[in-house]
Order: structure tokens, then sequence, then C-alpha cells
């Protein structure tokens, strides 16, 4: 199976563990199946790793931490820049991976790919820029001393949605920070995370520094890391309702936690907005990666001015998207990642079709194999209906409409969640207004996409905690150690 892998992606991908610089079949001996959405056959097997694995894994990095927090920032920084160079080489390989585990189309994989390399030349940069701070205490007794400290072993937790960023945003600052990491990548897409850490051994990252523990036993295997006194950093990207948990046992050792949870992004269109550009905004923010993304908008507010010309110039480019297998050029929109998955996704368009919502389009899944579900349109979805209140995940997108900006402030606010809004107006004032007024880490102005390396990502409320990206991704692998001196 491994060597027909290779030959769809043009490159070797490791199956096993990796622990302290070692590929290992793990203790148990048992394998993991990955399984192609777009077939739902077994691509290949991979080692599952058990608690104790995870706990190995914990003392290599353990082990590790030392020396490679003590080696200078600019090394640190000339492995990453090195991982970005061969992860730009392999881009295609890499994209096309994606596609097998995952099921998303080529063209969000391959971009997806690329994305994901910049987190390492990102952080090359920002590890020769860990800065402290001097100053002269007010009282004139001593001098306030500063330092940032690589926070110690990190256990990092990964989705199948973005199987590539999501490790490198975390990877990335963890490394030039100083640390060393124990990854568990989703079950789902062990392969792309194997494939970045085997890049990372290749551009010259010391054994221990960086392990790699896929395995279907993610409970007790995480609790195992997490009960470790050894284990100083959480950094999370997953659910909300997964992320209470973890914080609940972070709690008991008192773990540094960042969390980047699950969202309900509101897509605002004004009745000033330029339609065309808000239909080209609304089809990234909503259609890429199939809908499989946290940051993906899941309630569509529309002027009631301009609500059925918004409808019908997006039901028309949406009813152009190819449906297919990932690995075809010609897909637009791939299988969802798993039957659960899809499963969900279809009880949420019927009961918000029996709430009184209209399917105007979609609104099945294909009679085909494969994890697929069409792209579905729901009008005048009534404002209390359950969709509206959950993370679809999927290519569904529900409409509903407003007649006044201070309406629709508060129908984009009333959730739990808080990562991103966005917002298509005409007025400049009213967007910086607005964009202020919404409860959200992230907000988009008249553009259908905020991620990137250089920014903060994260969000507010049940959302999450703390920040990914930027300068302050760096900041959460830190501690703040002050220094009280008279010289």
């Amino acid at each position: 199976m491994t060597a027909n892998l290779s030959t769809l992606t043009g490159m070797e991908t490791p199956t096993d563990l990796l622990i302290g610089g070692e590929w290992t079949g793990g203790r148990g001996g048992g394998r993991l199946p990955v399984i192609d959405p777009a077939t739902e056959d077994v691509l290949v097997e991979v080692a599952d790793g058990t608690a104790q694995d995870a706990l190995d894994a914990v003392a290599a990095a353990h082990q590790a931490l030392p020396q490679w927090s003590a080696t200078p920032p600019r090394q640190r920084a000339e492995c990453l820049r090195r991982a970005f160079g061969l992860m730009t080489d392999r881009a295609e390989s890499l994209a096309r991976l994606m596609v097998l585990e995952n099921g998303k189309a080529l063209r969000d994989a391959r971009a997806e790919a690329l994305y994901s390399a910049e987190f390492f030349r990102w952080y090359a940069e920002e590890a020769v820029r860990i800065e402290g701070s001097v100053q002269i205490a007010p009282s004139g007794a001593n001098r306030i001393l500063v330092q940032l400290q690589p926070v110690g072993v990190s256990v990092l937790i990964t989705p199948w949605n973005f199987p590539a960023a999501m490790a490198t945003r975390k990877i990335g600052p963890a490394l030039a920070a100083g640390c060393t990491v124990v990854l568990k990548p989703a079950g789902e897409t062990p392969l792309t995370a194997l494939a970045v850490a085997s890049i990372l051994q290749e551009a010259g990252v010391p054994a221990g520094v960086v392990n790699v523990v896929p395995t279907s036993s993610s409970g007790p295997v995480v609790s195992a890391m997490m009960a470790d006194s050894r284990v100083r950093k959480l950094s999370f990207t997953g659910s909300t309702e997964v992320g209470r948990v973890l914080l609940r046992q972070a709690a008991q050792t008192v773990t540094n936690c960042s969390m980047e949870l699950g969202g309900n992004a509101p897509f605002i269109v004004f009745e000033d907005a330029d339609i065309e550009a808000a239909v080209e905004g609304a089809l990234i923010a909503k259609m890429r990666n199939g809908g499989e993304a946290c940051t993906a908008a899941n309630r569509f507010y529309l002027h009631d001015a301009i609500a059925d010309e918004f409808t019908a110039a997006f039901s028309a480019r949406l009813a152009k998207m190819a449906v297919g297998p990932g690995l075809d050029d010609g897909t637009d929109i791939g299988p969802l990642v798993n039957s659960d998955t899809r499963s969900k996704v279809a009880e949420l368009v019927d009961k918000a079709a029996a709430a009184g919502g209209k399917v105007l389009m979609g609104g099945s899944a294909p009679d085909r194999r494969g994890y697929y579900y069409l792209p579905t349109v729901l009008a005048d979805v009534p404002s209390d209906a359950g969709i509206l209140a959950a993370e679809i995940f999927g290519p569904v997108a529900p409409m509903v409409r407003f007649t006044a900006e201070d309406e629709v402030i508060g129908l984009a606010n009333d959730t739990e969640y808080g990562l991103v809004s966005y917002l298509y107006s005409g007025d400049l004032r009213r967007c910086l207004r607005v964009a202020e007024a919404l409860e959200a880490g992230m907000v988009g102005i008249n553009r259908g996409i905020v991620s990137d390396p250089a920014a903060p990502f994260g969000g507010v409320k049940q959302s999450g905690i703390g920040r990914e990206g930027g300068h302050h991704g760096l900041l959460e692998f830190s501690e703040t150690k002050y220094i009280a001196v008279d010289w």
C-alpha cells in the first residue's frame, strides 16, 4: 500500500511513529487505517500510538529540551528556513497527500501546502526577534529586567481539516521559541503530519525536538500526556466541546494552554455593498475547503434590499462548481472527511428545511461512493433555526434577511462563538463601526479570507484562548521572567 501511495503523491511518506528521532511501530504494534474520503477505501495503515508511546515521546522531548533551548536563535531559525524550502519544493506532493487523506479539492490543497510552509519562513524570521526589556524601577531601587524563555515541552493537537497548516502553525513558533514538541495529529489525517516531521528531520532539527504520535485512542493518549508534569504547554485546535475537556485536564497540572476552538462566522452583506465582490468573497469564505473550516462563513445575513439579488447570484455561481474526487483538476468541491460529518451536515439541512428554510439547490448527498454532499443554499431561514447555532462544517449556506444595522449586529453576536466575522459595505465608516461592535477575534472587511501567517489568529468567547500566527504566536510558547537587579 505504501508504494501505491508514493506513486500517487510522488514522495515517500513515513507510516510509523516518530519518537526521539526514530521511526517506530510503537509498543502496541497496532495499525491505524487511513481512509480515502473519495472512495471509502483504505489508503494505508500507520502505527497506532498508545499512552505509553505518548509518554515515551514526552520523555524524548524533555531530554532534547535543554540542548534545543540553548541552541542559538539563528541556528533554530536556519532549521525552520530549510524546512520552508523543502516544503515549498514538495508542495505538489504534499497537496496530493492531503487530498488523499482529507478529500479536499486539489486547488485548496495546493493553497494549503504553500500557506503551511509560510509559517516556517515567518517563524524562522521571528526566532531571532525574541526581545526582552530593561527599565529603572519607579522607586529607583533597582532595574527591572524582563526575559522571554521557552515554556518547555509542548503537546500539539491538530485537526483533520488543515492537516499541514495546523501543524506548521504550532510547530513553527514552538521551535522558534526553543520548545520541544509532541504532535498528535487527527486520526483521519496522520500522513501529512508524518510527512512534515520527516521534512523537519531532513532540515536538521535534532532528534527528540519534534515527535509525532498518531493514535486511534486520542482520549487516553492525551490524558496521559496532560498528567505528566514534564508537559508545560498544550496547544489545541478543534471543537469547543473537546477544548472544554482539555481545559479541565490542564487545570490539574496548571498547564499553559492555547485553544483555537469552534466558530460560527456571520457573513453580513449591507444594502450598499458591491454585490459582485460580496458573492466572490462569499464563495471563498463558505466553499474554501468544502466548508470544512472553523473560519467558514456559517450564517449569511443579507439586507432585505439586496437579499434576492445576492442569493440568486451566489446560487448561480455555486451551481457551476464541480463536485468530485479532489485529485481531479476540474473539481471545485471534494468529499467531506467521513461519514459522520456528512450525516451531521444532512441532519442540519433537513431540520432547517423543516423549520421553514427553502432549499434552493442541493440539500442531499449524491448517489455515489465517497462522503459527498452537494453544495446547498437555504433561503429565508428563520433567525432561530438550529443550523444558525451549529458549526456546519460542510458546503451549506443558510440565508437570513435583516433590515437594520443594530439588528444584524445583535444577530451576529447571538452565539457562544466569536472566531471571525465577515462584512461587506461600501461605507468605510460603517465597516469600521460594525467591525468594532462584532464580538469576534478577527473581522474581514470586504474580503472573504483573513488567515495570514503574519497576523494573530484566534477568537473570543468560546472560540478560544490565545493567538496563533504573527509575533503573538511566538509569545504563546514563551514564559516571561522578571529579574530584579541593581547595578
